[in-house]
């Protein structure tokens, strides 16, 4: 009880700036003054900063680890058929 309970302060406690330190931090692996981040350091410190975000009402869109529903050539590509489909739903096969 007491390692949630440090682990809500400490998500309270972070200001804006601390959140973008972390997320600057989990990107390139290294704290500010250079040194790597161990692999259970980045995992506390990307749950940190989600429950932050979520805590802050950020968008869904600019929260960490957003990725669209699909590139814009995926959508375009589900909306229209390439020449070839298109041919074949026109073929009627008796």
């Amino acid at each position: 009880m007491t390692e949630q309970r440090t682990f809500e302060s400490l998500v309270n406690s972070m200001t804006e700036e601390v959140w973008q330190s972390m997320r600057n931090s989990i990107a390139i692996g290294r704290w500010p003054d250079g040194r790597r981040l161990t692999d259970e350091q980045r995992a506390l410190s990307l749950e940190a900063v989600i429950a932050w975000e979520i805590k802050n009402n950020i968008p869904e869109e600019e929260r960490t680890g957003y990725l669209p529903a699909g590139c814009q050539s995926q959508l375009k590509q589900q909306n229209n058929d390439s020449p070839v489909l298109q041919q074949a739903k026109e073929l009627k096969v008796d």
